[in-house]
């Protein structure tokens, strides 16, 4: 494992979508890295290819072409099983449509990734409260989602996306359904999760959120156009 070095590193990256004789290419060439501890938005016009992006870093979908190097691992190596095992326990992620499920509590949502992981209910147990007092909600534990307001429900997406301690969170424009003020408290807690020594890659169309990570990669046509480093 790096520990202080790059988490994630993209060489080359080449995603080209076919449906007949149709061929879309949504990346064409993206070289990027992420380092441990960095906070970076990811922007850039719809189509561009932004999250198309992030489904590879997240090993949702695979590249066409190129390397993706995840902790020093090569993905293209991965067998299904390690892939699902990457996704549980190394990736958090975080959706605009929070993605819960609806028959379920806050705590069986977060329980979730742990069940998958194979803890045992003592750790569990333990965990989700942890996690849901992490962000606010642990009086709200044995609420299901729709007894909750959208911002609750992304606390609760966020709350599972860290029940395994993963090293990196991926958020897909995740305050794009939530008011101003529900989505400031989402971004704060992004910040205090990077606080503890997490990476956090954030997909937003809103700059008033990039402009307070460390740093702006914007993307247009599947490429990378900029990549700014910011003070901070």
């Amino acid at each position: 494992m790096n520990r202080n070095g790059t988490l994630i590193s993209l060489k080359d990256i080449t995603k080209v979508y076919s449906s007949g004789k149709v061929h879309v290419t949504a990346l064409a060439g993206v070289s990027l890295d992420i380092k441990r501890g960095e906070l970076v938005a990811v922007i850039g016009p719809s189509g561009s290819g932004k999250s198309t992006l992030m489904n590879i870093m997240g090993c949702l979908d695979m590249p066409t072409a190129g390397s993706y190097h995840l902790d020093s691992e090569s993905v293209a190596e991965f067998g299904i099983h390690q892939l699902a095992s990457v996704r549980n326990q190394k990736i958090g992620f975080i959706f605009q449509n929070f993605n819960l499920l609806n028959y379920a509590t806050a705590y069986e949502n977060v329980e979730m990734p742990l069940i998958f992981a194979g803890k045992p209910a003592s750790y569990r147990k333990e965990k989700i409260m942890d996690c849901l007092s992490k962000v606010g909600l642990a009086d709200r534990a044995d609420h299901k989602p729709t007894e909750l307001s959208g911002g609750e429900m992304q606390r609760v997406a966020i709350a599972r996306s860290l029940a395994n301690d993963p090293d990196i969170v991926l958020a897909d424009e995740p305050t794009g359904n939530l008011d101003s003020k529900s989505g400031g408290e989402i971004i704060s807690l992004f910040e205090q999760l990077n606080s503890e020594g997490r990476s956090v890659v954030t997909i937003t169309h809103d700059m008033s959120i990039a402009r307070r990570w460390n740093r702006i990669v914007k993307i247009k046509d599947g490429l990378i156009e900029s990549d700014m480093v910011l003070g901070g």
